[in-house]
């Protein structure tokens, strides 16, 4: 008999319609595979519609808070059904920008600087001289980001909006020059290095992520043999300092601007990567020669291991 398969995804975070646009493929292609899916569109009675459904594993394809921030992993774990992606501490670590660079800092991954403020203060003085980054501290897909461009005299106004959404606490980081590149873990291997070039603007925001033509992948990405293996080997190192399991997503920046620092460093670790149509796990898979249905089976199949 087929694995009974829930697919969660939608649930009310920020992240709701990136979160449907994943679960949706990843549903199909798991049907297409074999299994017997439940797709779920998760409300707040999901401990309840999971007790009725009784599920063999969960698809996690949820995103964001609730989803990818160990609060529905520590439900999965009361209700003893195993599940795809990170665990609960890892999925908490990474989700918390500041805590998790602090761990991949002592593990030896070069992080930037930065500090987490109020949003207030960081609306009424520079607190890094700019060009830096604002970034809530529990937020994914690059949903709340602000580049502070060096030219802009005044902090961001933005943050000291009554109906700002993304909480009281903001990340302060030193802005990186250079390059956007990605590489995903899968198990314990690292998988290729894109190097991402949005179609407009600084960085790989909301729209570059997930509308079509929001950016350009070049995949393999156009290294020296050095750095390729060196950032293969911060996302592996990363993945496994937070703990991460399954397939986790490292985000990085390269400075190679003439007369730059060469840095590379740690942006953050997503521990649940998108898997739409213009997403980056699903295209590195299969540069590893990998189809979207054998990504998929692998990571429900890796999730019913891990029990």
């Amino acid at each position: 008999m087929s694995k009974h398969v829930a697919v969660l995804m939608g649930g009310w975070s920020a992240e709701r319609e990136v979160s449907l646009n994943t679960g949706r493929p990843c549903a199909a292609a798991l049907e297409e595979r074999g299994y017997r899916v439940t797709p779920i569109d998760v409300q707040p009675d999901i401990a309840r519609v999971l007790q009725a459904v009784r599920p063999d594993v969960v698809f996690n394809a949820l995103h964001g808070r609730y989803g990818e921030d160990g609060t529905i992993q520590g439900l999965l774990e009361l209700l003893q059904i195993p599940y795809t992606h990170s665990g609960v501490l890892a999925s908490a670590l990474a989700m918390d920008k500041q805590k998790a660079k602090a761990v991949m800092a002592a593990a030896g991954v070069s992080v930037p600087e930065g500090v987490v403020v109020t949003r207030q203060k960081a609306a009424a003085e520079h607190v890094l001289p700019p060009p830096y980054v604002v970034k809530p501290v529990n937020e994914g897909s690059s949903v709340g980001v602000i580049i502070v461009r060096e030219d802009r005299s005044h902090p961001p106004q933005e943050l000291g909006r009554e109906d700002w959404p993304y909480g009281d606490e903001v990340l302060v980081e030193k802005f990186v020059a250079g390059r956007e590149l990605t590489c995903a873990v899968m198990g314990d291997r690292a998988l290729g290095v894109i190097d991402i070039r949005p179609a407009t603007g600084l960085f790989y925001d909301y729209d570059a992520k997930y509308v079509a033509g929001g950016s350009v992948h070049v995949l393999p990405a156009d290294l020296k043999p050095n750095i390729y293996q060196r950032v293969q080997e911060l996302a592996l190192t990363a993945h496994q300092a937070l703990g991460c399991r399954g397939v986790s997503r490292a985000d990085l920046r390269y400075d190679d601007t003439p007369g730059g620092t060469g840095a590379l460093v740690v942006l953050e670790v997503n521990t649940q990567p998108g898997m739409t149509a213009t997403s980056l796990v699903p295209e590195m898979a299969a540069h590893a020669g990998l189809s979207f249905g054998e990504l998929v089976q692998w990571m429900v199949e890796d999730a019913s291991l891990s029990r």
